[in-house]
Protein backbone atom coordinates (compact mmCIF):
# COMPACT_ATOMS: atom_id res chain seq x y z
CA UNK A 1 0.00 0.00 0.00
CA UNK A 2 1.32 3.42 -1.14
CA UNK A 3 1.48 6.12 1.44
CA UNK A 4 1.55 9.96 0.08
CA UNK A 5 2.25 13.44 1.33
CA UNK A 6 0.76 16.12 -0.72
CA UNK A 7 2.24 19.70 0.25
CA UNK A 8 0.38 22.89 0.08
CA UNK A 9 0.32 25.62 2.42
CA UNK A 10 -1.78 28.49 1.33
CA UNK A 11 -4.45 30.15 0.72
CA UNK A 12 -7.88 28.73 0.63
CA UNK A 13 -8.17 28.96 -3.57
CA UNK A 14 -4.68 27.47 -3.87
CA UNK A 15 -5.72 24.28 -2.10
CA UNK A 16 -8.65 24.04 -3.75
CA UNK A 17 -7.12 23.76 -6.96
CA UNK A 18 -4.72 20.91 -5.59
CA UNK A 19 -8.16 19.00 -5.19
CA UNK A 20 -8.06 17.10 -8.40
CA UNK A 21 -5.00 15.47 -7.66
CA UNK A 22 -5.96 14.08 -4.58
CA UNK A 23 -9.49 12.61 -6.26
CA UNK A 24 -6.84 10.91 -9.28
CA UNK A 25 -4.70 9.81 -7.10
CA UNK A 26 -6.91 8.04 -4.74
CA UNK A 27 -8.31 6.35 -7.65
CA UNK A 28 -5.29 5.67 -9.46
CA UNK A 29 -4.40 3.90 -6.07
CA UNK A 30 -7.59 2.72 -4.24
CA UNK A 31 -5.98 1.29 -1.31
CA UNK A 32 -3.03 4.11 -0.77
CA UNK A 33 -3.15 6.81 2.43
CA UNK A 34 -3.12 10.18 1.42
CA UNK A 35 -1.94 12.70 4.16
CA UNK A 36 -1.89 16.39 4.01
CA UNK A 37 0.56 19.28 4.60
CA UNK A 38 -1.00 22.92 5.23
CA UNK A 39 -0.90 26.31 7.41
CA UNK A 40 -3.58 25.69 10.37
CA UNK A 41 -5.93 28.42 9.83
CA UNK A 42 -6.38 26.39 6.32
CA UNK A 43 -6.62 22.96 7.61
CA UNK A 44 -10.67 22.78 8.11
CA UNK A 45 -10.86 23.38 3.57
CA UNK A 46 -9.58 19.28 3.56
CA UNK A 47 -11.23 18.08 6.74
CA UNK A 48 -14.41 16.90 4.82
CA UNK A 49 -12.30 15.49 1.91
CA UNK A 50 -12.98 11.45 1.61
CA UNK A 51 -9.30 11.21 -0.06
CA UNK A 52 -7.78 12.87 2.37
CA UNK A 53 -6.89 10.41 5.13
CA UNK A 54 -5.00 12.64 7.68
CA UNK A 55 -4.29 16.78 7.51
CA UNK A 56 -0.76 17.79 9.29
CA UNK A 57 -0.53 21.47 10.02
CA UNK A 58 1.41 23.92 11.02
CA UNK A 59 1.18 27.66 12.51
CA UNK A 60 4.26 28.93 10.98
CA UNK A 61 7.48 26.79 10.77
CA UNK A 62 7.85 22.78 9.33
CA UNK A 63 9.71 22.19 12.71
CA UNK A 64 6.64 21.94 14.68
CA UNK A 65 5.96 18.60 12.93
CA UNK A 66 8.82 17.16 10.57
CA UNK A 67 9.26 14.41 13.74
CA UNK A 68 5.94 13.88 13.34
CA UNK A 69 6.21 13.42 9.50
CA UNK A 70 9.32 11.35 9.71
CA UNK A 71 8.17 8.97 11.58
CA UNK A 72 4.86 8.39 9.17
CA UNK A 73 7.30 6.34 6.34
CA UNK A 74 5.78 8.08 3.57
CA UNK A 75 6.86 6.18 -0.33
CA UNK A 76 6.51 9.63 -2.18
CA UNK A 77 5.96 13.30 -1.18
CA UNK A 78 3.98 15.64 -3.64
CA UNK A 79 5.36 18.69 -3.53
CA UNK A 80 2.18 21.42 -4.87
CA UNK A 81 3.70 24.69 -2.88
CA UNK A 82 7.56 24.34 -4.15
CA UNK A 83 9.82 27.30 -1.91
CA UNK A 84 12.35 26.70 0.48
CA UNK A 85 10.11 25.35 3.55
CA UNK A 86 9.27 22.27 1.46
CA UNK A 87 12.62 21.70 0.48
CA UNK A 88 13.85 21.61 3.76
CA UNK A 89 10.88 19.42 4.57
CA UNK A 90 11.64 16.96 1.16
CA UNK A 91 15.55 16.71 2.39
CA UNK A 92 14.31 15.88 5.85
CA UNK A 93 12.19 13.09 5.19
CA UNK A 94 14.29 12.00 2.83
CA UNK A 95 11.89 10.46 0.61
CA UNK A 96 11.37 10.14 -3.18
CA UNK A 97 9.16 13.30 -4.17
CA UNK A 98 8.27 15.95 -7.07
CA UNK A 99 7.16 19.51 -7.26
CA UNK A 100 5.21 21.43 -9.82
CA UNK A 101 7.00 23.76 -11.94
CA UNK A 102 6.06 27.35 -10.22
CA UNK A 103 7.45 29.26 -13.28
CA UNK A 104 8.76 31.92 -10.90
CA UNK A 105 10.99 33.21 -13.70
CA UNK A 106 7.73 33.73 -16.31
CA UNK A 107 5.96 35.54 -13.52
CA UNK A 108 8.32 37.62 -13.13
CA UNK A 109 8.74 38.86 -16.90
CA UNK A 110 4.95 38.72 -16.86
CA UNK A 111 4.75 41.10 -13.80
CA UNK A 112 7.78 43.41 -14.34
CA UNK A 113 8.10 43.42 -17.66
CA UNK A 114 4.71 42.33 -19.28
CA UNK A 115 6.62 40.11 -21.31
CA UNK A 116 3.53 36.85 -20.77
CA UNK A 117 6.16 33.97 -21.40
CA UNK A 118 3.68 31.63 -19.19
CA UNK A 119 2.33 28.77 -20.72
CA UNK A 120 -0.96 28.68 -21.62
CA UNK A 121 -1.85 25.92 -19.13
CA UNK A 122 -4.28 25.92 -16.09
CA UNK A 123 -2.29 25.27 -12.44
CA UNK A 124 -4.27 22.64 -12.07
CA UNK A 125 -2.73 20.88 -15.05
CA UNK A 126 0.60 22.05 -13.66
CA UNK A 127 0.20 20.25 -10.11
CA UNK A 128 -0.83 17.53 -12.76
CA UNK A 129 2.80 17.49 -14.00
CA UNK A 130 3.65 16.54 -10.51
CA UNK A 131 2.25 13.45 -10.23
CA UNK A 132 2.99 12.29 -14.04
CA UNK A 133 5.98 9.50 -13.27
CA UNK A 134 3.54 8.08 -10.50
CA UNK A 135 1.05 7.63 -13.87
CA UNK A 136 -1.87 9.84 -12.67
CA UNK A 137 -4.25 11.22 -14.99
CA UNK A 138 -6.69 14.35 -14.80
CA UNK A 139 -9.89 12.72 -15.23
CA UNK A 140 -11.22 15.98 -16.16
CA UNK A 141 -14.00 15.94 -13.63
CA UNK A 142 -13.17 19.17 -12.02
CA UNK A 143 -12.49 20.88 -8.40
CA UNK A 144 -13.99 19.10 -5.14
CA UNK A 145 -15.19 21.18 -2.27
CA UNK A 146 -17.25 19.10 0.36
CA UNK A 147 -19.51 20.22 2.78
CA UNK A 148 -21.75 18.14 5.30
CA UNK A 149 -25.04 18.92 6.70
CA UNK A 150 -24.23 20.79 9.59
CA UNK A 151 -22.68 23.48 7.03
CA UNK A 152 -25.82 23.90 5.09
CA UNK A 153 -27.38 27.29 5.12
CA UNK A 154 -31.36 27.87 5.70
CA UNK A 155 -31.35 30.68 2.90
CA UNK A 156 -35.06 31.67 4.17
CA UNK A 157 -33.37 31.91 7.87
CA UNK A 158 -31.45 35.04 6.58
CA UNK A 159 -34.44 36.49 4.21
CA UNK A 160 -32.48 35.12 1.14
CA UNK A 161 -35.06 34.24 -1.64
CA UNK A 162 -34.13 32.11 -4.94
CA UNK A 163 -33.59 32.57 -7.10
CA UNK A 164 -30.09 35.34 -6.34
CA UNK A 165 -26.92 36.10 -7.01
CA UNK A 166 -23.97 35.37 -5.09
CA UNK A 167 -21.03 38.19 -4.67
CA UNK A 168 -18.00 37.59 -3.17
CA UNK A 169 -16.85 41.17 -3.06
CA UNK A 170 -13.50 40.16 -0.63
CA UNK A 171 -10.28 39.78 -2.04
CA UNK A 172 -6.84 39.61 0.52
CA UNK A 173 -5.25 42.44 -1.40
CA UNK A 174 -7.28 45.77 -2.40
CA UNK A 175 -6.00 45.59 -6.23
CA UNK A 176 -8.21 42.82 -6.14
CA UNK A 177 -11.19 44.49 -5.36
CA UNK A 178 -13.86 46.38 -7.04
CA UNK A 179 -14.36 49.55 -4.85
CA UNK A 180 -17.49 49.66 -2.57
CA UNK A 181 -19.04 52.66 -4.78
CA UNK A 182 -18.27 50.27 -8.09
CA UNK A 183 -20.06 47.22 -6.79
CA UNK A 184 -22.91 49.54 -5.06
CA UNK A 185 -23.25 50.62 -8.82
CA UNK A 186 -23.15 47.50 -10.60
CA UNK A 187 -25.83 46.05 -8.07
CA UNK A 188 -28.21 48.78 -9.21
CA UNK A 189 -27.90 47.22 -12.75
CA UNK A 190 -28.79 43.45 -11.64
CA UNK A 191 -32.08 42.04 -12.21
CA UNK A 192 -32.20 39.61 -8.72
CA UNK A 193 -31.38 39.39 -5.31
CA UNK A 194 -27.77 39.84 -4.29
CA UNK A 195 -26.65 38.15 -1.42
CA UNK A 196 -22.89 39.44 -0.39
CA UNK A 197 -20.29 37.13 0.85
CA UNK A 198 -17.13 37.43 2.73
CA UNK A 199 -14.59 37.72 5.73
CA UNK A 200 -15.00 39.55 8.83
CA UNK A 201 -13.03 42.48 7.07
CA UNK A 202 -15.36 42.52 5.04
CA UNK A 203 -18.19 43.57 6.92
CA UNK A 204 -18.23 46.70 7.11
CA UNK A 205 -17.79 46.95 3.73
CA UNK A 206 -20.74 45.10 2.92
CA UNK A 207 -23.00 46.81 4.96
CA UNK A 208 -22.21 50.15 3.20
CA UNK A 209 -22.93 48.23 0.44
CA UNK A 210 -26.64 46.97 1.36
CA UNK A 211 -27.04 50.20 2.77
CA UNK A 212 -26.46 51.88 -0.71
CA UNK A 213 -28.26 49.25 -2.39
CA UNK A 214 -31.72 48.45 -3.44
CA UNK A 215 -33.71 46.18 -0.72
CA UNK A 216 -32.89 43.31 -2.56
CA UNK A 217 -29.35 42.94 -1.45
CA UNK A 218 -28.51 41.13 2.01
CA UNK A 219 -25.09 40.89 3.88
CA UNK A 220 -23.83 37.55 5.23
CA UNK A 221 -19.97 38.98 5.13
CA UNK A 222 -18.38 38.09 8.49
CA UNK A 223 -21.92 36.15 9.43
CA UNK A 224 -20.69 32.15 8.09
CA UNK A 225 -18.19 30.21 8.01
CA UNK A 226 -16.39 29.49 4.97
CA UNK A 227 -18.26 26.22 4.74
CA UNK A 228 -21.62 27.71 4.99
CA UNK A 229 -20.42 30.70 2.61
CA UNK A 230 -19.89 27.56 -0.06
CA UNK A 231 -23.25 26.54 0.40
CA UNK A 232 -24.70 29.96 0.15
CA UNK A 233 -22.17 29.28 -3.09
CA UNK A 234 -23.80 26.55 -3.95
CA UNK A 235 -27.79 27.37 -3.49
CA UNK A 236 -26.71 30.50 -6.29
CA UNK A 237 -27.97 30.94 -9.66
CA UNK A 238 -24.85 32.75 -10.61
CA UNK A 239 -21.51 33.61 -8.84
CA UNK A 240 -20.09 37.36 -8.69
CA UNK A 241 -16.53 37.05 -7.63
CA UNK A 242 -13.09 38.70 -7.63
CA UNK A 243 -9.84 36.99 -8.87
CA UNK A 244 -10.37 34.80 -4.91
CA UNK A 245 -11.11 31.51 -2.96
CA UNK A 246 -14.51 31.88 -3.20
CA UNK A 247 -14.52 31.86 -6.91
CA UNK A 248 -12.70 28.74 -7.21
CA UNK A 249 -14.58 27.29 -4.49
CA UNK A 250 -17.94 28.07 -7.07
CA UNK A 251 -15.83 26.00 -9.48
CA UNK A 252 -16.24 23.30 -7.84
CA UNK A 253 -19.70 23.34 -7.48
CA UNK A 254 -20.00 24.03 -11.31
CA UNK A 255 -21.70 27.52 -10.77
CA UNK A 256 -21.55 29.93 -13.69
CA UNK A 257 -19.32 32.21 -12.61
CA UNK A 258 -18.94 35.99 -13.88
CA UNK A 259 -15.25 37.02 -13.14
CA UNK A 260 -13.79 40.55 -12.17
CA UNK A 261 -9.80 40.95 -12.53
CA UNK A 262 -8.02 43.47 -11.28
CA UNK A 263 -4.04 43.72 -11.06
CA UNK A 264 -3.73 40.38 -11.73
CA UNK A 265 -4.12 38.64 -14.86
CA UNK A 266 -5.63 35.16 -16.08
CA UNK A 267 -2.93 34.72 -17.99
CA UNK A 268 -1.20 33.72 -14.54
CA UNK A 269 -2.73 30.28 -14.87
CA UNK A 270 -5.63 30.71 -12.03
CA UNK A 271 -8.52 32.05 -13.87
CA UNK A 272 -12.34 29.32 -13.14
CA UNK A 273 -11.28 25.73 -13.81
CA UNK A 274 -14.27 24.22 -15.45
CA UNK A 275 -13.32 21.58 -17.30
CA UNK A 276 -16.78 20.30 -17.64
CA UNK A 277 -19.06 20.40 -21.19
CA UNK A 278 -21.30 22.95 -20.66
CA UNK A 279 -20.06 25.02 -17.72
CA UNK A 280 -19.65 28.53 -18.20
CA UNK A 281 -17.74 31.43 -16.97
CA UNK A 282 -17.21 35.74 -18.20
CA UNK A 283 -13.82 37.37 -17.68
CA UNK A 284 -13.62 40.51 -17.25
CA UNK A 285 -10.57 42.69 -17.37
CA UNK A 286 -9.37 46.08 -18.61
CA UNK A 287 -6.39 45.81 -20.83
CA UNK A 288 -4.07 48.14 -19.64
CA UNK A 289 0.00 48.39 -20.15
CA UNK A 290 0.80 48.25 -16.24
CA UNK A 291 -1.13 44.77 -15.64
CA UNK A 292 -0.26 42.30 -14.30
CA UNK A 293 1.13 45.03 -11.80
CA UNK A 294 1.60 41.75 -9.20
CA UNK A 295 1.24 38.62 -9.41
CA UNK A 296 -0.95 38.60 -6.03
CA UNK A 297 -1.94 42.34 -5.24
CA UNK A 298 -0.72 45.35 -3.39
CA UNK A 299 -3.13 47.60 -0.83
CA UNK A 300 -3.07 50.46 -2.96
CA UNK A 301 -2.53 50.83 -6.85
CA UNK A 302 1.36 51.44 -7.42
CA UNK A 303 0.22 53.95 -10.16
CA UNK A 304 -2.37 55.56 -8.13
CA UNK A 305 -4.99 55.72 -10.86
CA UNK A 306 -6.13 51.69 -10.25
CA UNK A 307 -7.98 51.91 -13.28
CA UNK A 308 -8.24 48.29 -14.07
CA UNK A 309 -10.79 48.55 -11.58
CA UNK A 310 -12.29 51.85 -12.30
CA UNK A 311 -12.58 51.65 -15.26
CA UNK A 312 -14.57 47.85 -16.16
CA UNK A 313 -17.68 48.23 -17.82
CA UNK A 314 -20.49 47.81 -15.42
CA UNK A 315 -22.87 47.35 -18.56
CA UNK A 316 -21.05 44.16 -20.27
CA UNK A 317 -20.96 42.48 -16.77
CA UNK A 318 -24.42 43.23 -15.42
CA UNK A 319 -25.45 42.14 -18.69
CA UNK A 320 -24.02 38.90 -18.29
CA UNK A 321 -25.28 38.39 -14.58
CA UNK A 322 -29.04 39.20 -16.10
CA UNK A 323 -28.78 36.93 -19.04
Amino acid sequence: MKKFLVIRFSSIGDIVLTSPVLRCLKNTYPNCTIHYLTKAQYAGILANNPFVDKVYSIKEEIDEISKDLQSEGYDFVIDLHHNLRTFRLKQKLGKASAAFPKLNVQKFLLTTFKWNKMPDIHIVDRYFKTVEKLGVVNDQKGLDFFITENDHVNLPEHGITTPFMAFSIGAQFATKRLTKEKIVSLISKINAPVVLLGGPGDKEVGEFITEQSKNNTINLCGELSLNQSASVLKQSAKVISHDTGLMHIASAFQKEIISIWGNTVPALGMYPYLPQEGSKYSIHEVELSCRPCSKIGYQQCPKKHFKCMENQDLEAISKTINQ
